[in-house]
């Protein structure tokens, strides 16, 4: 299998392994409050210890709490015990067999945009970043996951393709428009808004 011919999900794996790597621990990434380390050790705990999965994404909901507070010391945990390049080395090399997200639907189901959004939190987090250029069957197999977070922004928006004229879809009730590939559509509707190359009207 040539590299071009991996699923997207394992290309952007490796893709943000490498860079982890180069940027070494402490390097800024686009999320707030969080380092390269920060990063790593998060994809590896979710990926590692199924306790931690509950509370990932459910920070703005108050009866989940304990499980927000429990998946983010299991993060802190990781980060001051684990040398930094065993992290990343456990970030390429995926989770464990036993794990659902070792199987290769679910990984394309699940890891595919996780991987994608957090190579470019490195990326953009870093001086004289550019966008990429993604091949067309990339930025296709981006478009339902933008397209499923954009139905999380309140009010919704209608999401327009600029690579592909007359590709549009609505998620939710709302009447704005936001124009642009779907990595950037990606990166928008999953509330990376200063870094995405993606035009509102």
């Amino acid at each position: 299998m040539t590299e071009a011919s991996r699923p997207l999900d394992q290309r952007e794996r490796a893709a943000l392994a490498d860079l982890l790597d180069r940027t070494g621990p402490d390097a800024p990434t686009c999320c707030a409050g969080w380092t390269t380390a920060h990063l790593a050790a998060h994809l590896v705990v979710r990926e590692r210890r199924p306790d931690a999965m509950p509370g990932f994404g459910l920070e703005q909901v108050a009866l989940a709490r304990p499980l927000t507070e429990h998946a983010h010391r299991l993060e802190d945990r990781m980060r001051e015990r684990t040398p930094y390049p065993q992290v990343v080395a456990a970030v390429r090399s995926g989770p464990p067999a036993w794990s659902p997200l070792a199987w290769p639907p679910v990984s394309r189901l699940v890891n595919t945009a996780e991987f994608a959004v957090h190579h470019e939190d490195v990326r953009r987090a870093q001086p004289g970043w550019s966008p990429r250029t993604l091949p067309r069957a990339d930025q296709d197999a981006l478009w339902p996951a933008a397209v499923l977070f954009a139905r999380r922004v309140p009010g919704g928006a209608v999401l327009r393709r600029s690579d592909v004229p007359g590709r549009e879809k609505r998620a939710g009730a709302g009447r704005r428009t936001v124009t642009g590939e779907p990595l950037e559509l990606l990166l928008w509707a999953s509330g990376r808004r200063d870094v995405a190359r993606a035009e509102t009207s």
